[in-house]
């Protein structure tokens, strides 16, 4: 193919992405890198169309190997979530640490757990877990960016998304896939932003920096349907004043997932802060 014809192919090419969004960004650069010369440039643009189509069907499609990690449907993970009223947020240095962590918190009566993607292997952390555990334990992905890793991360066993920020693109993603997404949020534009884009949670993140519990209840005045995770500042000493407000859940992250402690060899740590908040949010319910 000549340096030419390759030009105004690519040319040709962004134009009709740009008029065609649905179709994915490789499909027209990979497209033009193909020898289909003796075709012209009608050629490429039918392959374009078909590849259009090929796409549009398989995004519709739930492969078959995010199913066989499907323990329990869409409404039964948002009511385990809010019965257990708590998330913790698994943070580690490795792998191995973070399976430590979670076997920690397991111990402690608490099967919901979330795997940020900054733990190193985090999909497969997540995959290891799903095999090992299975329905004994819902496990989330957390500090997920993009609708790629959040798909990347449910096919590996998660049950649901969370996210520090919003993001349409991945709500659209999980939807696809009925799995339930909590998104970050702060602002109440933000928050009847991602309710109105049909999310199961928000997670109002850092909630501790903008007035912890009192925002909390502050959002909940004019959104009284929305169900809040708040992270960030959810510690022992303000966990009951969280739930009291009207959060649906709790993230938790170090005041619970005390890798330290782990490290020390001393899990028991982190055993017993998980009954403490099991605890705290059963009294602070029932007050």
């Amino acid at each position: 193919m000549s340096l030419r014809l390759c030009r105004s192919i690519c040319g040709k090419a962004v134009l009709f992405r740009q008029a065609n969004k649905d179709v994915c960004g490789y499909a027209a650069d990979s497209l033009v890198s193909e020898d289909r010369e003796s075709g012209g440039v009608a050629a490429i643009f039918r392959g374009l169309l078909t590849e259009k189509q090929s796409f549009s069907a398989n995004r519709r499609a739930k492969p078959a190997e995010f199913e066989r990690y499907k323990t329990m449907d869409k409404a039964q993970i948002v009511k385990t979530i809010e019965e257990i009223g708590l998330i913790p947020v698994v943070r580690a240095s490795s792998a191995d640490e973070a399976m430590q962590v979670i076997e920690a918190i397991r111990a402690g009566g608490v099967n919901v757990l979330e795997i940020t993607m900054t733990v190193p292997g985090a999909i497969r952390v997540i995959e290891k877990v799903a095999d090992k555990y299975g329905s004994e334990v819902l496990v989330g992905a957390g500090t997920v960016l993009d609708p790629e890793t959040a798909r990347s991360c449910l096919l590996a066993g998660a049950q649901f998304i969370v996210s520090p920020a919003l993001n349409l693109d991945t709500v659209a993603l999980c939807h696809r896939y009925s799995a339930p997404i909590a998104p970050g949020v702060l602002t109440p534009t933000e928050v009847i932003t991602a309710w109105s884009a049909g999310v199961d949670f928000v997670k109002v993140f850092p909630c501790g920096s903008v007035g912890g519990a009192s925002y909390v209840k502050n959002l909940k005045g004019p959104f009284p349907q929305v169900k809040i995770i708040p992270t960030g500042g959810v510690s022992l000493k303000t966990a009951a004043d969280f739930i009291k407000a009207g959060a649906s859940a709790l993230g938790v992250g170090t005041d619970l997932v005390d890798v330290k402690a782990i490290r020390a060899g001393e899990p028991h740590v982190v055993t017993e802060r998980a009954k403490q908040f099991l605890e705290i949010v059963r009294e602070a319910r029932a007050g």
